[in-house]
């Protein structure tokens, strides 16, 4: 089952994951290191990786849970955009754009899924009842 919206919600979410681990690398590598030449904290971009794939393929599951994973990086964009200062600042605040995207155009994409779940769930109570 596809809705028109889904291919919409799907393009965002694949799109705001992967400018995230693009900006994850940039962040750490070369546009505002934590020391100059870059730092280990590029390895925040790893986990991020781990649902890549599934993503990619629309498994439901793996969006589902790389729904909740995202939100330690919202969290540290939040942190960051408002405890840094200068470029670091902003990445910060890019971090919670993407993130929020991510976010949202997944729910959105997941939603008609859950909804058709939910129904077939009491059409076999009902069924398993009478």
């Amino acid at each position: 089952m596809q809705y028109p919206a889904q291919k919409v919600f799907y393009f965002g979410s694949a799109g705001s994951l992967l400018a995230l681990i693009a900006l994850c690398v940039a962040w750490e590598l070369v546009l505002a290191p934590l020391r100059p030449g870059g730092s280990w904290l590029v390895l925040k971009a790893v986990p991020l990786l781990v649902p890549l794939h599934g993503v990619l393929k629309r498994n439901l599951y793996t969006m589902q849970w790389a729904s909740m994973m995202i939100l330690l990086y919202f969290a540290e964009g939040i942190v960051r955009a408002t405890s840094d200062k200068g470029l670091s600042a902003t990445l910060g605040w890019v971090e919670v754009g993407l993130t929020s995207v991510f976010f949202l155009c997944t729910i959105l994409f997941l939603h008609p899924y859950k909804k058709a779940a939910k129904k077939l769930a009491q059409q076999v109570i009902q069924k398993a009842s009478k």
